[in-house]
């Protein structure tokens, strides 16, 4: 499989089983190759490469490692060929729990049969470690670790994974911050001294860098938690051999001494953050805006940016966060006026020298994260896109929008489409929809006749699509939509879903995705 059809298999659901049986054969004509090699990192690699193809697939009814990777065990010990053990015989060292469990008894079955095992079958993860190293930018933008490790004295060889602290920064349950960035890349290196000296020449020469040994146990916790990161994400950015290594890293990151603690991003009262933005407002950086309102404004999102995705880390700056932050987010999540785009350029500059100085980085990394803003602003103006321009009333953005969150204009207008009209003596132009009394009143009017309970469940499912609530639903509207189901009935699947499941987060989350994947109507 492609990388592209990996993530987008065909169909959805559990694939037939003439295709699973089609996928299993071709992954067994690949593992022919492992009878060939004799180094058992090789054969290490090549597994991870047979597992890598069907990583990152996303299947409507359970987990992908469940669904291709459990019966390829199966699959395997039916063929009973050398090249079957050979798989078997990595899937115990590579899988899953329940894959290695799988894998072990299936392979001493067909060695019980006189199956011929491969020549590298006993020395399959027995690799050492021998050292682990961190090499950072002094932005904080991404970590690089390297462990390297040997076989006794053989096959010296270094996996290098690079964790981005840029990307998989989203706010975790009950409004903490992310705690790790995201594993991006991995790749394996049998040039390991000329890889260390590079590194370490790199430190030397390059101001913007550092290089040094890292504690193992660390090593571990860093890599544990940006590999779930990865795995959370719907489509991971990552580098396109990266599921080929995906099984590989896993298995050396197990092999590591537990017990490591990662940093913990702080938690930033709401005093403290104003605290802040009242120090950098009256600093000397700040002096020369001539909006104070509007770059009160501002910095409040550039901070609350920092603290909630990017790791509790308001002061730290750099190129890319700042191209990120103008380029991506603010167009997606924050409605600014007028007067805040165009302060926005000025007082992030003017942040980025107060923040930049606090934090002690370099004036070299100053300079060049000022010209990668400057080079972003013009883009800016392009990306960020007011919703009045697109024909949306200023005063009906506003109502809809009292805290900015431009994400959620258009889930909160399906909730709540009527805000303006008449019912009865009250003008619905007058109502707050953000003000559980006002929506009554909106549903109201557009529920006529409507028992109490009837209304009390749109008030819920219009209170939870308001706050986003679980962010399935309003994804699972969309997609209602996108096949033909008219609005209304759209709102009584939803609210059939959450009467029954929505005081069990999972359960509510998998009706969603039933309802999602169901069939169109007629």
């Amino acid at each position: 499989m492609s990388p592209r059809s990996r993530r987008h298999p065909p169909g959805s659901g559990r694939p037939p089983s003439d295709e699973l049986f089609a996928i299993f054969d071709g992954m067994l004509r690949h593992a022919r190759e492992l009878l060939a090699v004799r180094s058992p990192l090789d054969a290490e690699l090549m597994v991870s490469e047979i597992f890598g193809s069907w990583w990152g697939q996303r299947l409507d009814n359970g987990d992908v490692d469940e669904l291709i990777g459990e019966p390829l065990a199966g699959h395997a010990a039916k063929a009973g060929t050398p090249a079957a053990l050979a798989l078997l015989t990595g899937m115990a060292y590579l899988g899953t729990a329940r894959q290695a469990t799988l894998a072990e008894q299936a392979a001493l079955e067909l060695m019980d049969r006189g199956v011929a095992r491969p020549g590298w079958a006993d020395r399959i993860g027995m690799a050492a470690l021998s050292g682990c190293y961190l090499s950072r930018d002094v932005y904080g933008d991404q970590d690089t670790i390297i462990c390297t490790y040997t076989y006794g004295d053989t096959d010296l060889h270094a996996l290098v994974v690079t964790v981005d602290h840029n990307r998989g920064g989203a706010p975790r349950p009950m409004g903490r911050p992310p705690t790790s960035g995201m594993v991006r890349d991995a790749w394996v290196s049998s040039k390991v001294d000329k890889l260390l000296a590079h590194c370490r020449r790199e430190n030397t020469e390059n101001p913007l860098a550092t290089f040094g040994p890292l504690d193992p146990r660390t090593a571990r916790a860093i890599l544990e938690a940006a590999l779930a990161i990865t795995a959370q994400m719907h489509d991971p950015p990552v580098d396109k051999s990266f599921g080929s290594y995906h099984a590989f890293l896993r298995a050396r990151v197990r092999t590591l001494p537990p017990g490591g603690r990662r940093p913990q991003p702080p938690m930033y009262s709401s005093d403290q953050r104003a605290t802040m933005a009242a120090q950098f407002l009256a600093s000397a950086e700040a002096e020369e805006l001539s909006d104070l309102t509007s770059a009160g404004r501002c910095v409040d999102r550039i901070i609350d940016y920092g603290c909630t995705y990017d790791f509790g880390r308001p002061l730290r700056v750099s190129p890319t966060k700042c191209e990120l932050f103008m380029l991506d987010w603010l167009p997606r999540k924050v409605l600014l006026s007028p007067a805040e785009q165009e302060a926005m350029p000025h007082v992030l500059a003017a942040w980025v020298r107060w923040a930049g100085r606090r934090i002690g980085l370099p004036e070299r990394a100053i300079r060049a994260t000022l010209d990668a803003l400057w080079d972003a602003t013009g883009k800016f103006a392009e990306a960020y896109r007011h919703p009045t321009t697109f024909g949306l009333e200023r005063e009906l953005v506003d109502r809809l929008l009292p805290d900015g969150e431009l994400e959620a204009l258009p889930r909160r207008a399906f909730a709540l489409p009527f805000l303006s009209g008449r019912h009865g003596s009250v003008d619905l132009s007058t109502l707050d929809p953000a003000d559980p009394a006002d929506r009554r009143i909106m549903l109201e009017f557009e529920h006529p006749g409507a028992s109490e309970a009837h209304l009390a469940a749109h008030e819920r499912l219009a209170a939870r699509l308001w706050a986003g609530d679980p962010p399935q639903l309003w994804d699972t509207a969309q997609a209602l939509l996108d096949v033909g189901y008219e609005r209304h009935e759209i709102l009584h699947r939803l609210i059939e879903a959450v009467d029954q499941y929505g005081k069990d987060p999972v359960a509510l989350r998998a009706a969603l995705r039933a309802l999602r994947h169901g069939p169109p109507p007629e």
